[in-house]
């Protein structure tokens, strides 16, 4: 285990997606430091066996607090579909096998979608936060519909393939800026934004 940095502006971020962090700096001020797994030699498989969203983020940040003792925040998200009562849900990183990539689980709803006409769905993210005992939770939801086909080259995950009901564009045709004003995540993000920066002025 590395020393733990007791300077409470360093945050762990319990991922190891580059565009997760890259997206998370692109919110906090620079007085706030993020560390990412990587940083802080973590490179054991977080279990996600939570039933929910929220309780997969919950997990993730307690597993840092507890084996390394950073404070720290994790995300979890998830697409629930409608007319496939609920799915991806959360299994949306692996909702085409363990190992499958994003490709796959687009194709997987692609290929599930084909011939339906009710695409309603949302995006769900959930942040739970652990600052030495105090936990937080924030969350933020996107209503939109699913595309007939994967749409835009920006983003990650199944953000081709859905379009928000305030845009005309899928999250992968969108700006990092554009995205992080209307989406899910952006929406959680803003809300952690605002508690850290009164937390850390």
């Amino acid at each position: 285990m590395k020393n733990i940095i007791t300077n409470k502006t360093t945050l762990v971020f319990a991922t190891t997606n580059k565009n997760k962090i890259r997206e998370i700096k692109s919110f906090l001020p620079n007085s706030i430091k993020i560390l990412s797994l990587s940083d802080i030699g973590c490179e054991n498989k977080i279990e996600e066996t939570g039933k929910t969203i929220s309780e997969n983020a919950l997990i993730k940040s307690k597993y840092i607090k507890n084996n390394y003792g950073y404070n720290c925040f994790s995300d979890d998200t998830g697409l629930e579909i409608n007319q496939l009562n609920g799915e991806p849900g959360v299994f949306s990183a692996r909702y085409a096998g363990e190992n499958s990539s994003s490709i796959d689980n687009i194709n997987l709803i692609l290929k599930k979608m084909k011939s339906i006409n009710d695409r309603s769905a949302y995006f769900k993210t959930c942040i739970s936060l652990i600052i030495d005992s105090d936990y937080k939770l924030f969350k933020g939801t996107v209503k939109g519909e699913i595309t007939y086909s994967s749409v835009g080259k920006q983003g990650f995950g199944y953000d081709s393939i859905f379009k928000p009901y305030n845009s005309k564009k899928t999250f992968a045709q969108l700006s990092l800026i554009r995205k992080n004003e209307i989406s899910h995540r952006g929406i959680a993000l803003k809300k952690l934004t605002n508690y850290l920066i009164k937390l850390y002025p």
